[in-house]
């Protein structure tokens, strides 16, 4: 695979992802914030389900838009910087 096979794949992920006005939404509310949050806490401040708020963290963990980490039955999340340094350059502009 190419790298621009590679990046032009990336930059679908990321698109897809942000498809989505709940996980425009969920962006958004990360983008506020200094440091990592719970799931939990972002699912309760966006008025959705456990389950719901699983799916959504996993796109995009898997477009990389969001970092996780795993404590104990807690996860948390963070905005992935990088991907929008690379990706996504003036996105919060708009």
């Amino acid at each position: 695979m190419t790298k621009q096979t590679e990046t032009i794949e990336a930059q679908v992920k990321i698109f897809k992802a942000l498809a989505d006005p709940t996980r425009l939404e969920i962006i958004r509310y990360l983008n506020q914030l200094d440091h990592e949050v719970s799931c939990g806490e972002v699912d309760r401040a966006m008025h959705i389900g456990k389950t719901s708020g699983s799916y959504h963290f996993k796109i995009l963990q898997a477009a990389g838009l969001i970092t996780a980490r795993k404590e104990a039955r807690e996860k948390y999340v963070t905005l992935d910087q990088s991907t929008f340094d690379r990706y996504l350059t003036h996105f919060w502009q708009n």
